[in-house]
């Protein structure tokens, strides 16, 4: 396109190679800025996988914390269970102590009614 419009006709040479020259310019000022946008995008993509790596380690952590989680709580759930049933045994015991001490006691005061008499 330069080799044309020197080619040209003075007056016409002059306004095409001005043109030209405000052509290239423009042209240079656009890849700049596409080289610009093209770098923060490759920056951004960057980032947004680092980000993205982050929340899936932060989601592996806390799915971690999540079984961890639901673990001791099933165990502190069958401790519970078994407290309860440990305290109704406990109880079921302290109730046959008292009926066994109940009988004790009426047989003993048989057999003291009965040296009395």
């Amino acid at each position: 396109m330069d080799l044309e419009a020197r080619s040209l006709q003075p007056n016409v040479k002059v306004v095409l190679l001005a043109k030209l020259r405000e052509y290239k310019s423009d042209l240079n000022n656009l890849k700049s800025e596409h080289k610009r946008l093209a770098s923060a995008n490759s920056n951004q993509a960057a980032r947004d996988d680092l980000l993205e790596s982050g929340m899936a380690d932060a989601m592996s952590v806390s799915a971690n914390q999540r079984g961890r989680l639901m673990m001791s709580t099933e165990r502190l759930n069958e401790s519970s269970d078994r407290i309860k049933e440990s305290r109704r045994t406990m109880l079921e015991t302290e109730e046959l102590g008292v009926s066994i001490l109940q009988d004790l006691h009426q047989q003993r005061q048989s057999l003291l009614h009965a040296n009395d008499t």
